[in-house]
């Protein structure tokens, strides 16, 4: 549910809706796809390490609540960002900005969505689980969105909750109830939101900027934001071991999440140590940005496949 994957390639849809008729694409659009994409797997992967049987149907049914869930959270975003967006050269051919979509159709929809997924979500499973997803839809909307992401340059550090919240619901729809687990994981995405986000916030430091939204490198320039990059990265690769550590995944994980880690960090270095001119300004056109970000993003995938594989295979451990 947080920007940092919706705002990938900017305002275009993904090619898997391109064989949709116009109006169609720009309502699957506002849903932004790309978010819950991760949103969806996050989801699945703490829906499957939960212990406890859940009904295939009921957890299919789990999964597409918290992507709805999501996309209500997502359009609702747009309606309320549609003055920003028609100043930002990536969110500018969104539908709202675009005039293919009414602000208050856009409004009337995510709200629409949101109340019924998290209503589904109770009756399929289990209200724990139904108020996690409010939780985390509310918590983007008024949290994040409204009041934060126009105030501070520590919007995407305490808003990126939200994105982290699908794992825990994906546990709760199963058991009902939180665990450790859940909120390791709640952490692993908390601590992997600012080093994505700043990564690509530092090569659209001038949409931002046109915008007046105060992201990292508008406030405190290119450099502090590379440095804060490389300080989350390091706190990211420790908390991502504690699932290890603390005995709830086994070596499978653990090795993985070590590899993992150092690839990561190698990124933030070399994102660290890009080269720049006297203003900060990187002079490699942000080639390093450009690619930690993209290794930000199959970090996640890859360490939740990892816990994915770790469970299902025969290893002990206390999970």
């Amino acid at each position: 549910m947080v920007d940092p994957v919706t705002d990938i390639g900017g305002a275009s849809a993904p090619l898997s809706t391109l064989a949709l008729p116009a109006e169609a694409r720009d309502w699957f659009a506002m849903l932004k796809p790309r978010v819950i994409t991760l949103v969806v797997f996050t989801g699945f992967v703490g829906l499957l390490l939960a212990p406890g049987p859940l009904h295939p149907v009921l957890a299919l049914a789990a999964v597409l609540c918290i992507a709805v869930g999501a996309g209500a959270a997502g359009a609702v975003n747009m309606w309320y960002d549609r003055d920003i967006d028609a100043i930002m050269r990536r969110t500018a051919k969104r539908p709202i900005p675009g005039g293919r979509i009414a602000a208050g159709e856009a409004l009337g929809f995510g709200v629409t969505l949101g109340v019924a997924s998290v209503i589904v979500m109770g009756l399929a499973t289990n209200w724990a689980a139904a108020g996690l997803l409010a939780l985390s839809i509310l918590f983007y909307v008024f949290v994040y969105t409204m009041w934060l992401k126009r105030r501070t340059p520590q919007n995407i550090v305490i808003g990126g909750a939200a994105g982290a919240f699908p794992p825990v619901i994906g546990w709760a729809a199963v058991t009902g109830s939180v665990d450790v687990m859940p909120l390791l994981l709640f952490a692993i995405i908390f601590f992997w939101t600012p080093p994505h986000f700043w990564a690509l916030s530092l090569y659209a430091c001038e949409d931002y900027e046109r915008a007046g939204v105060p992201m990292l490198p508008v406030t405190s320039g290119a450099r502090a934001t590379r440095q804060h990059v490389v300080y989350y990265t390091i706190a990211l690769v420790v908390v991502s071991l504690l699932p290890w550590v603390l005995g709830y995944a086994g070596p499978v994980y653990g090795v993985s999440a070590i590899g993992l880690g150092v690839w990561f960090m190698i990124a933030a270095l070399r994102l660290l140590w890009d080269k720049q001119d006297s203003a900060g300004v990187s002079l490699t056109r942000d080639a390093p940005a450009r690619w930690t970000f993209r290794v930000s993003l199959v970090y996640l995938f890859a360490l939740f496949t990892m816990l994915a594989l770790d469970h299902l295979l025969p290893v002990p451990h206390l999970g």
